[in-house]
């Protein structure tokens, strides 16, 4: 199975949280961000750098943040998917 090329390959590909998966592209591309799919997935970069990748996993699905350990959480919603690694 190859690599989606475009982020609606991606969705159209996707076996699970498809309709949630949009939502937070439609999110996502209602900021300046630019949509571009790295490592097979939705990937949003500003300036050439990655801020934010759209993922989806048979039990769950998120958002994944690049330099996420440096995001302010005072309510504590974020969770490390590597503790002690990021």
């Amino acid at each position: 199975m190859s690599k989606p090329g475009t982020v609606d390959e991606f969705l159209r590909d996707a076996k699970h949280w498809q309709a949630e998966l949009r939502e937070l592209r439609r999110i996502l591309r209602s900021t300046r961000l630019t949509e571009e799919i790295k490592w097979g997935t939705p990937c949003y970069t500003w300036r050439g750098k990655n801020v934010v990748g759209l993922v989806g996993f048979k039990s769950y699905f998120g958002l994944w943040f690049h330099q996420g350990a440096l995001l302010d959480d005072p309510a504590d919603v974020l969770v490390n998917a590597q503790d002690g690694n990021t």
